[in-house]
């Protein structure tokens, strides 16, 4: 996905437009000095911000507005009407914001403003706070505390050498090729400083002393902690077969993986990945564009059946193999050697590089070891909180109480990620506001990208607005009187809607 911008366009703000051109409830993408800059009108009042998601530079006018904001309709990042700020990621920094100055029947933006205004500083909050995974969650997490005025000692503890990236270029853009190394981490090392945030990369937490209050590294140090972040998300099931082992068989979690599939993509021309959820498939699209040969080994019957369901799962075999990968269904890799995989079925696969994408498993066992509640993941409240007072858990790790359906889920998305560990933060800083966000995530393939809305583990029945053939089309996913999960292909504004609705309790 690129990060690049067109010129603005649109007529000059500053000098202004009839304020009969920017309608109750729309938008006028317009330009000020070059920038490009929405005019957004909600009753009496208009308001000025960028007009460029701070994400991915989505395009904001394309987007909708609820209550006092506008949503891209990219990946669905929120920022606030009134001051450009950044109120749900992916984004995670603001957009500028605008005077508006009405005179008469016309509408024009002047001076620039910067900055929101700062928040006190919360009362009854922790001494100090401890996020243990430096991932999307821990990040908004941090980033969000001191947004929130805490002012206390913040420590985010990663395992990884790296600061926290953007794991979903991973697996997309920059595994294809199409996206540089100076995209990947989410935030510079400055920002770390500015924020007074204190990353340890690197370092690895063997256990929580609950009693205590204390978080141990593996390198011996004990940290601190009034409250506590568990945002340590999931790890790649591994494989357990003969050949398991060998150096050319890589997971796709971190940043060094993905360099690792990399370094082998540069050295190979057959590759096999074994697994089409969507990291398999994303990887085998990223590979084929490198121009390797992929063959693509699934225990199922078509790709994403049981996420998507018959004709969505068709729909993507279809794309893939039109790209030239080659899939092997209801089948399994027996053994790996050097060159080949050895299917279950028989045959045997050439591989020079190969990619295991089998599904994660939430990584709990410093929960487990403290005496917290865990039942295929860590277990929280609607705040977030688990079973332990002061302690909270975000991101893939988490299951949580669905506000819309009351039951336990766990998702595995990013933006869900970030939108936990945003919420835990308000909430460890006493906020008590329950997690009411509607999960999304979108999948890139080739030049395809797939919006999926809600959650939806099983469902009674698909309807299909549109269709595949056409590149254009929605599935609403409806269980129990009510939608469960909408998926969308070239209809990002429809997404953005569903959302909404869902949120708002639409068809609930």
């Amino acid at each position: 996905m690129s990060q690049e911008t067109e010129a603005p366009t649109g007529p000059d703000l500053a000098v202004g437009v009839p304020a009969s051109e920017v309608p109750d409830g729309g938008m006028l993408l317009g330009q000020v000095a070059g920038e490009p800059v929405i005019l957004a009108r909600r009753g009496r009042h208009v308001f000025a911000i960028g007009a460029t998601c701070t994400h991915y530079g989505g395009p904001l006018a394309e987007g909708i507005l609820v209550g006092d904001t506008v949503r891209c309709p990219w990946h669905h990042a929120c920022f606030g009407l009134r001051d450009g700020e950044n109120l749900r990621p992916p984004a995670l920094s603001p957009v500028g914001s605008w005077q508006v100055i009405q005179d008469g029947d016309r509408v024009r933006v002047g001076e620039k403003r910067f900055g929101s205004v700062a928040k006190p500083k919360p009362e009854g909050a922790p001494d100090s706070i401890v996020i243990i995974g430096a991932g999307p969650a821990g990040l908004v997490a941090a980033q969000t505390l001191r947004r929130e005025g805490y002012a206390g000692p913040v420590r985010l503890i990663g395992a990884e050498e790296t600061p926290p990236v953007d794991r979903p270029n991973l697996s997309k853009d920059y595994l294809a090729g199409k996206a540089p190394e100076e995209w990947i981490p989410l935030r510079p090392p400055e920002f770390y400083e500015a924020e007074k945030l204190e990353l340890h990369t690197g370092a690895a937490a063997t256990a929580i002393d609950v009693k205590r209050r204390l978080v141990n590294l593996d390198d011996g140090r004990s940290i601190p902690f009034g409250a506590l972040l568990l945002t340590t998300g999931a790890a790649p099931v591994r494989l357990d077969l003969p050949g398991g082992s060998l150096p050319h068989i890589h997971y796709l979690r971190t940043f060094a993986d993905s360099r690792a599939i990399v370094a082998g993509a540069l050295a190979a021309k057959k590759a096999v990945v074994l697994g089409a959820g969507f990291i398999g498939l994303e990887v085998a699209a990223s590979l084929r564009q490198r121009g390797l040969e992929v063959q693509v080994v699934s225990r199922d019957a078509r790709p994403l059946e049981k996420i998507l369901g018959a004709e969505a799962g068709e729909f993507i075999r279809g794309l893939h193999e039109s790209h030239g990968v080659v899939f092997h269904f209801g089948d399994k890799a027996a053994s790996i050697d050097e060159r080949t995989v050895r299917l279950a079925s028989g045959p045997s696969l050439p591989a020079e590089l190969v990619v295991v994408g089998v599904g994660v498993r939430p990584s709990t066992t410093l929960a487990e070891r403290a005496g917290l509640r865990v039942d295929r993941g860590i277990v929280v409240d609607a705040y977030l909180e688990t079973s332990e007072k002061g302690i909270f858990a975000a991101g893939d790790v988490a299951r949580y109480p669905d506000s819309r359906t009351g039951d336990l889920i766990r998702v595995e998305h990013w933006v869900a990620a970030q939108r936990q560990g945003q919420a835990a933060a308000r909430n460890m800083l006493g906020r008590r506001e329950a997690f009411r966000a509607v999960p999304f995530f979108w999948s890139q393939h080739y030049d395809v990208v797939l919006n999926y809305v809600g959650h939806a583990e099983r469902w009674d029945s698909i309807d299909i607005d549109g269709s595949f053939a056409a590149g254009n089309c929605k599935l609403t996913y409806r269980g129990g009187g009510r939608t469960l999960a909408v998926v969308t292909l070239s209809r990002d504004r429809e997404s953005l809607e569903a959302e909404a609705a869902m949120e708002a309790g639409a068809g609930s």
